[in-house]
């Protein structure tokens, strides 16, 4: 299961990718339309900036934007910057491979290999999974309502 401020930036990157190309967007009018407490928001953003994925302008008419194309910014990149490894097992992580304690040997290990499988086929459909796939669902579950 995802964390809270995995979906809570996945809701408010998707908010910014509807409204990419109107410029900044205050925290207060994401917050209130995406149900985000404040100040987990603004934290959530900050981070998100850091990463690169958005942009902040200060002062009247300030807010935050996305710096890259909808279609540029995936769920499995997000996820990894809110929420680290993707993996269920630490031996199987792209980016935080941890070795089992109790392991004997990796290569003969059968419960890795599975999680290994399990890894790759979440982390394919999470790369196709860009803000503009999940805007184009929401429009296609409206219209067939």
């Amino acid at each position: 299961m995802i964390s809270k401020k995995t979906k809570y930036a996945i809701n408010a990157l998707v908010y910014l990718a509807k409204r990419n190309g109107e410029g900044p967007i205050v925290i207060s009018e994401i917050a209130q339309k995406e149900h985000i407490p404040r100040k987990f928001l603004e934290s959530i953003l900050l981070n998100l900036k850091k990463a690169g994925v958005l942009a902040s302008k200060k002062g009247k008419g300030g807010g935050y934007y996305l710096l890259q194309n909808p279609e540029d910014i995936n769920l499995a990149d997000v996820m990894r910057l809110v929420e680290g490894p993707i993996a269920l097992l630490p031996c199987v992580t792209y980016k935080y491979y941890e070795r089992c304690e109790e392991c004997k040997d990796e290569e003969t290990c059968g419960i890795r290999n599975i999680f290994y499988e399990v890894r790759n086929k979440t982390v394919e459909l999470l790369k196709k999974a860009n803000l503009a796939e999940i805007i184009k669902r929401e429009s296609h579950l409206i219209t067939d309502s």
